[in-house]
Parts: C-alpha cells; structure tokens; sequence
C-alpha cells in the first residue's frame, strides 16, 4: 500500500532542523552518501522490500524489528546478521527475527552493480525505512554512510533488548541508555501497529484457572480482547504461533495501535505501561488523536534510533557477504 502522507512545507523545515542537528554529532553521514558511488542503492533496496512485501505481507513487520534489535546491542551496525556459534542472531532472544533474505536479497543486488560499496547497516535501515511506507506510512529520509560491525557476540543481546514485560521504568532506562527520550519510547512503540508476536510473549497475562475456565491475571487487559487471545494460544502448537500486534488494522502503518491503548488492547505489558502511567498516557491520547503529529514523531524518532551507535571510518567494514566478517 503506497503512503499519501507527505510533510507539509512546516514539517519539512523543522525535521531539516532536527536532523542538521543529530548529523552534527555524526558527521560521517549523510543524506544521499551514495550518490558517486553508487546512486541505485536505495532504489534497489526499496524495490526489493516492495517485491518482498507484495508477496508476504508480513515483511514490513520483520525489517523494522530486525532495525530495533541491531541498533540496540552495539549500535546500528547490521552486526544481528552475522551467522554463527555465540553470534547475536544465535540468542534465543532473536531467535524470532525475521526479514533476513530480504536483506541478503537486496544486498546481493546492490554487490552486482556495486560491490564492496554499500553497507549491510544501511542496507538493514534503509529496508526497515522502505518497510514503513510500503505499509501505508511517512517516507522518511535517512542519512547513510554506516559501517559494519566487525564482532557480534550473543553475550550482548539479553541485556540491552527490550522484553515484553518490562516496567516503564526499565524501558526508559533502556531507551535513554541508547540516547532516547521518553517521547521517542512513545513514538516507537507505535511500530507495533503492524507485525505479529508469538503467543509465549504475552501469554503470562491470561490464564486457565483448574477448572478450565478464562481467568485474567493482568488487570490492564480489556477482558474480552484477552479471553480472545487466549482462544488464539490454546492450541497445542501455542509456542509457533503467531498473533498480530494490532488486532484491528495489522498490516498498515497508522496510528491505531494508540486507539488500541485507550481501549486496553495493547498486546504486550510493555504497550498497556504506556496507557497506565501519567509520564506517558497523555502523548498516546494525542497521538491516537492525529495521525499526522504521530508521523511527523515518528520520521525524528525513527532517524534517531538509526544512527543510535553508528560506526563510521575504520571502525567499521563494508561486508561483502552480511551474514559474515570480511
């Protein structure tokens, strides 16, 4: 589904003053970094993310939580790609992640017209950013010229990821631990409005009392939206299954799953917190409110986590294969 939302000529000026500012911090990026050196990178990698998705609707939900769980374990460096023995992508904690052959296929693409030139962590960033708009969200402009992680090590993930049952708290140290704020927490929460989870990450919040019978245990959760997850998850084969993250619109990228916090539906205890606490439950009304205030957040928010920890110069490599070091 292609976006028709654009940033009015206001928006535009103040996302170019946002990013001005977070480029200084990072000046080995840039915007169209590969423009001499290879100016259909992003082509490529958005065209091979439209293909993907127009054949599994899934993918744009893989490719952004594969960005998320690069950017937070040694910054966004594609380093969750590399194969492997004690690898991040080993954890059990990605053991869920998906979207890989979509970044191996425009990889692959880019290497025949360009090789040894583009980046797996761009390519990674690039695809999660085409992922959001072939859902129906913002375009968003991103600056490339990352490098790739030379080490991955599995030891690093389950510390710095975030799990599902976490405390507002915990998230907001784990986000300001990356260097973002409490309204970027909000706003990138607001991925889970497409993607789907498996039943284990939210089964602890319902439960089958002796007799068989529903019995809430999270007092957060809309009653009856629970009892109908726990329908869902009752089957035998519980732990591959899968439920959508937003039971009302689980393929488009919109501002429902907002409107699904009001109503108690979010999916995770990490998505009711936001509801529940005052830090945080008055940027959800106003962004379940406006979809066009949580694309302009979410076009700031989403560039500040892709450069979250970016390795530039010789601190990184350009890969020629992104499931191994050079």
């Amino acid at each position: 589904m292609a976006s028709s939302y654009r940033l009015n000529y206001s928006s535009i000026l103040h996302l170019l003053l946002f990013l001005s500012s977070l480029l200084t911090s990072s000046a080995n990026l840039s915007f169209n970094f590969y423009a001499g050196s290879c100016s259909v990178a992003e082509f490529l990698v958005r065209n091979t993310v439209r293909s993907a998705t127009s054949s599994d609707p899934t993918i744009p939900g893989k490719l952004l939580r594969l960005l998320f769980h690069d950017c937070f374990v040694q910054g966004c460096d594609a380093s969750v790609l590399i194969q492997g023995n004690g690898t991040e992508r080993s954890d059990p904690g990605n053991a869920s992640l998906g979207g890989f052959s979509v970044i191996d296929r425009a990889k692959n693409a880019i290497e025949i017209l360009c090789p040894a030139t583009v980046s797996c962590a761009d390519i990674v960033a690039l695809a999660a950013r085409d992922a959001v708009e072939a859902a129906g969200g913002p375009v968003v402009e991103i600056p490339t010229g990352r490098r790739d992680g030379k080490e991955s090590m599995a030891a690093n993930v389950r510390p710095n990821i975030i799990d599902t049952d976490f405390t507002l708290d915990q998230m907001i140290d784990a986000f300001s631990s990356k260097g973002l704020s409490i309204q970027d927490l909000v706003v990138l929460s607001g991925a889970h409005t497409i993607g789907a989870s498996h039943c284990n990450a939210f089964n602890g919040r319902f439960q089958r009392d002796s007799k068989g019978n529903f019995e809430l245990i999270d007092a957060s959760l809309d009653n009856s939206y629970a009892e109908t997850l726990m329908n869902k998850c009752s089957s035998s084969e519980s732990s591959s299954l899968t439920v959508s993250n937003d039971p009302e619109t689980s393929s488009i990228f919109d501002n429902q799953y907002y409107r699904n916090l009001e109503t108690h539906k979010g999916l995770f205890q990490t998505d009711s917190a936001l509801m529940e606490d005052n830090r945080t439950r008055t940027m959800v009304e106003e962004l379940a409110s406006d979809e066009e205030s949580f694309y302009q957040r979410w076009s700031e928010s989403f560039v500040k986590l892709s450069m979250v920890g970016v390795k530039v110069g010789e601190d990184g490599e350009i890969r020629r294969s992104c499931s191994s070091i050079n």
